[in-house]
């Protein structure tokens, strides 16, 4: 299947969890894996890897509680519950186990989860992401969110999640990029950035996967840049680290044909391997 086909019929739904709930749809069929959105996105933001690698495996999706349409007691979204809600979720879909897939923000969960549920992890993608690792020379969300390109983007009008190439080259996925960034609302980002950083407390030695990782960054990258996730790579010797050229923070989303041929690979690979 490419990523222009159309997508395959879902089924979906929303399970409760501890203080809220958490919309997902279910693609496809093959082996598990699950999709965690970035900051800037819900679980409407994959669906070009859905179209892509519902053929072969099945998708499933899903917002982070306070992200369209999921929702939080609180009215805010909880990172430190985001790991136990997929956890709730996949006993839900009564899946064992799952590879799982990871932008930005969906790190904290996929470490998280590594932690909680280590049995129930098959796979691991983590792109613009070091999650909630404590890495050495790695600068907080909020200085991140401070630094002057990313500043110059906003007075620009450009998401600095979808990055100035893709708002020149490609305007109309950018705008589409700010459509579904937009479908959960203008509450402030600030308090979960903090709250993100404040869960960077995991020493690498910690981390020991069941098979091998990747971490997708693109070359252009000004929210995570590429020497995070080299930082995370040299210190977790299991995580294999691509960068893909003139590309900014949401790979998956500007370059979904390099991004689902990446995965795609990456898959094969650790299925032989089971």
């Amino acid at each position: 299947m490419t990523i222009s086909e159309p997508l395959p019929p879902a089924s979906r739904g929303l399970v409760p969890v501890d203080g809220g709930a958490i919309d997902y749809a279910v693609y496809g069929s093959g082996p598990p894996v699950v999709f965690a959105h970035g900051i800037g996105g819900n679980r409407h933001s994959w669906f070009q890897q859905v179209s892509g690698l519902s053929g072969s495996h099945t998708c499933i999706t899903f917002s982070h509680r306070g992200f369209a349409a999921s929702h939080d007691d609180t009215g805010m979204p909880r990172p430190q519950r985001y790991g136990a809600d997929l956890v709730a979720l996949l006993d839900h879909l009564a899946i064992q186990r799952t590879a799982i897939v990871a932008q930005s923000m969906g790190g904290w969960t996929a470490l998280e989860f590594a932690l909680l549920a280590p049995e129930r992890l098959a796979g691991l993608v983590i792109a613009g992401s070091t999650g909630s690792l404590r890495l050495h020379g790695v600068a907080s969300l909020a200085d991140s969110a401070a630094d002057p390109e990313v500043i110059r983007c906003r007075a620009d009008g450009i998401s600095p999640a979808a990055g100035r190439r893709m708002a020149t080259e490609q305007p109309e996925l950018h705008e589409l990029y700010v459509e579904i960034d937009s479908l959960s609302g203008d509450w402030d980002r600030a308090p979960v950035r903090t709250a993100l950083d404040g869960m960077r407390v995991r020493e690498p030695a910690g981390f020991s996967f069941a098979c091998p990782a990747l971490a997708l960054v693109g070359a252009e990258d000004i929210v995570c840049p590429p020497r995070n996730v080299q930082a995370m790579a040299a210190a977790v010797p299991q995580i294999e680290m691509v960068v893909i050229p003139e590309t900014g923070h949401s790979a998956y989303f500007e370059r979904p044909g390099v991004f689902n041929q990446l995965v795609s690979d990456y898959f094969n690979r650790i299925e032989a391997l089971q």
